[in-house]
């Protein structure tokens, strides 16, 4: 559920090219190893690069909206909604740390 909520959530984000390629490489690529850590149950590496991939979004996501958040004059309704989009991934993005790192802790990482 927290990789297709966050799938989700960055198709929304990336649907206005606002943000540069590297905004959806970034977090697309984190899904991608999400998707690994979900078809190997038993691997720690895997939900240990999915946390810290996490981590590592949540840091240039902040970046990207605010290097790219254009002026208020600017904003149509679909780069409103794309921005609110993005936006609420990053805000949800430590819940998905958290529940991540409960995964991790089931899996036996310390």
């Amino acid at each position: 559920a927290i990789i297709l909520v966050h799938w989700l959530l960055t198709v929304w984000g990336c649907m206005n090219y606002m943000f540069p390629p590297s905004y959806a490489w970034g977090n697309f690529s984190v899904l991608a190893v999400g998707i690994w850590a979900i078809v190997q149950r038993d691997s720690l590496d895997a939900i240990t690069m999915l946390l810290t991939g996490l981590l590592l979004t949540v840091l240039t996501d902040i970046i990207h909206i605010s290097i790219f958040y254009p002026p208020n004059n600017y904003l149509s309704n679909v780069k409103r909604f794309s921005l609110g989009m993005a936006i609420f991934s990053l805000l949800l993005k430590p819940v998905s740390c958290y529940l991540v790192y409960q995964m991790y802790r089931e899996r036996g990482g310390e």
